[in-house]
């Protein structure tokens, strides 16, 4: 009759040691599991929508604040959404071009109330090469290789699009003039969220030249039927 209770207390002796034991090299993995969670989103939307973003395993932090690593999973839904609005968008007989990542500052300036918006948000170049510093290690700006015109890297390409656009067209019958590029833009962002904005982000963008005020709002309405 006594051996029972002493084996339950053995039990008990050995199931305490096993927790503690286990609570100890396991504290890492709890901490994990918790910040796996997703928060509830009538709670906090914006911190539900992080939650799922990681814990689905799209992105990662990049070692630049504000700019994210898309991973495989992530790329993929970007591709088959990209694949998917490329196709449609050259049914309305687009064609696709690229353009410079980076825009001379005098662009920009041309089309000030245009830019006002994200004029803040601009990274600008303004060397083209590094050299070692002479005051102690690590690299600084070549000070003979300062640029005549800093570079803005592309926040958005209108102005460029369209410098190209008045050397193209030389009359009506050049007329209509659609194109799509498939591009990133650089936007220096304060407060950022995974794929909604971030300071790099993935983007299409579309420009196009019509004859008549009419066809314009004609091709704007058809895109906006695309996107919707």
């Amino acid at each position: 009759g006594e051996s029972k209770p002493k084996q339950q207390q053995q039990q008990q002796k050995k199931g305490g040691k096993g927790q503690q034991k286990k609570g100890g090299k396991g504290g890492g993995k709890q901490q994990e599991a918790e910040s796996d969670m997703i928060t509830p989103r009538a709670v906090d939307y914006s911190k539900w929508y992080n939650n799922l973003v990681y814990a689905s395993d799209l992105v990662d932090q990049s070692p630049v604040r504000g700019c994210m690593v898309i991973k495989p999973w992530g790329m993929a839904i970007w591709d088959l959404l990209k694949t998917d609005l490329d196709t449609e968008i050259k049914k309305k007989d687009v064609q696709n071009a690229y353009f410079p990542l980076f825009i001379p500052r005098s662009f920009l300036s041309k089309e000030a109330e245009h830019v006002e918006g994200f004029a803040k948000e601009c990274a600008v170049v303004t060397h083209h090469r590094l050299c070692q510093d002479p005051d102690g290690p690590g690299l600084i700006p070549d000070p003979d290789a300062k640029l005549e015109e800093p570079l803005v890297v592309r926040p958005t390409s209108e102005t460029v699009i369209w410098n190209m656009f008045q050397k193209w067209i030389g009359s009506y019958r050049d007329l209509p003039l659609k194109l799509n590029q498939w591009a990133n833009v650089v936007r220096w962002e304060l407060r950022t969220r995974p794929f909604l904005r971030t300071s790099e982000f993935l983007w299409q963008e579309g420009h196009t030249a019509h004859a008549s005020h009419d066809e314009a709002l004609g091709c704007a309405q058809e895109m906006l039927d695309v996107y919707a």
